[in-house]
């Protein structure tokens, strides 16, 4: 048999295309797990300043007096972080309950607000 003998393989623009579509595949998967890592950092953030705040609106209700109205800062650390807490005490309608806000954040940066209604006993 004389003539041409076909080759079989795959073309340079054949190649070129699927290394195109696994390397997108890679950069969305990337893109994937970057925001996996965001999001369970800021569970973690939030986790933290939740355990913050509601130390501070626990102490509230523990107290044998009413809080007075106003504002108070602290600060607290939790897992090896300082985290910043400004308690907001604000009278409501009825002069034997108040408002209690905890908001915690850190450097600067808002993280959480927690809120509550205590009365007197």
């Amino acid at each position: 048999m004389t003539g041409k003998r076909r080759i079989w393989g795959f073309t340079l623009v054949e190649v070129l295309v699927a290394l195109g579509i696994v390397a997108i595949a890679l950069t969305a998967g990337l893109r994937a797990t970057a925001a996996l890592t965001n999001n369970a950092i800021r569970q973690s953030d939030i986790l933290l300043a939740h355990l913050c705040a509601e130390n501070e609106l626990v102490k509230a209700r523990l107290s044998t007096q009413m809080p007075g109205v106003g504002d108070s800062d602290s600060s607290c650390e939790q897992g090896n972080r300082r985290f910043d807490v400004t308690v907001t005490v604000r009278p409501t309608q009825n002069p034997s309950f108040r408002r209690i806000d905890a908001k915690v954040g850190e450097g600067g940066s808002p993280l959480l607000t927690l809120s509550t209604v205590i009365g007197r006993y």
